[in-house]
């Protein structure tokens, strides 16, 4: 929090260690079980009073018109749903991929709304907070929940889980990927099995998108490759969401910071994150 009127708040970014599609819904949504967990890298997200009503976004992800954009719905939503007549600048400092299945824009929704619930003192639940999240996007409400979870359905049933200390290298290829074209093609397989439990091996499950993702964009496969290259010491080695991220899982920062090096010495940019066991905004939501 920078003073009174301004708050700076973080957005984590989270990461997909596998996610299986096992059906479709007659509205055409599909059926998910995903194991979502928040990292410690992502968008910073300040918030400002205004002297009025309004919501404005005064910096944002490029490309994305202020009106599309997540975080002002979120804003505009609150004031809707809590009548609410007082306004608020959105400032986003975009340091999550858009368009790189890393939760970027659903991130920065949550924060605004976790946010929001504090500076306007609104006391709404973690589960008022998430039904509100839920109108907004599927991720948007593993954010409110706050810890690390599997998913269900069309990905807003969650299950708190419990990991064990986890490094990621995460690498960007330089292209921005459409969610519903890769959940659109033809040959996605929606029939995964479900799991019967929620307790899983390590490199449990796989992502039922990378296919799909590879296929269409070869920077992609390449990432992989990159990632995949030395590093038998990795607990998984996946495409996270719908893409275009890629990432290699650790049980220590050491082999992760190696991992890292390995990659940047082939050409590919990369960053270290750690796994969180709680979105850093959670105790905004009221009990």
């Amino acid at each position: 929090m920078s003073s009174s009127h301004a708050w700076t708040l973080p957005a984590p970014a989270k990461v997909n260690l596998f996610l299986h599609v096992t059906g479709r819904r007659d509205d055409g949504y599909h059926l998910l079980e995903t194991l979502l967990v928040p990292i410690d890298r992502g968008d910073r997200v300040t918030l400002s009073v205004r002297d009025d009503a309004e919501i404005v976004r005064t910096r944002g992800p490029a490309g994305v018109a202020a009106g599309d954009d997540l975080a002002v719905r979120a804003a505009r939503l609150v004031q809707r749903a809590c009548g609410i007549a007082r306004g608020i600048d959105i400032d986003i400092d975009k340091q999550i991929p858009v368009g790189g299945g890393l939760g970027g824009g659903s991130s920065d929704a949550a924060t605004v709304l976790l946010g929001l619930n504090r500076l306007w003192q609104l006391g709404l639940s973690r589960r008022a907070l998430m039904e509100l999240a839920l109108q907004l996007g599927a991720d948007v409400p593993f954010f409110i929940f706050g810890t690390p979870a599997f998913a269900r359905g069309i990905g807003e049933l969650l299950e708190s889980v419990s990991l064990p200390p986890t490094w990621f290298v995460v690498v960007a290829p330089p292209v921005a990927v459409a969610t519903a074209e890769v959940f659109a093609a033809a040959e996605l397989t929606r029939n995964s099995r479900s799991a019967k439990m929620s307790v899983f091996s390590e490199g449990y499950g796989r992502n039922d998108l990378q296919a799909v993702a590879v296929s269409r964009f070869p920077e992609i496969a390449a990432s992989l490759h990159a990632l995949s290259n030395d590093a038998a010491d990795a607990v998984a080695i996946a495409m996270s969401g719908s893409g275009a991220c890629v990432f290699a899982a650790f049980s220590t920062e050491q082999a992760a910071l190696r991992s890292r090096a390995r990659v940047e010495r082939a050409g590919y940019a990369g960053f270290v994150a750690r796994a969180l066991n709680h979105h850093p905004l959670r105790h905004f939501a009221a009990p």
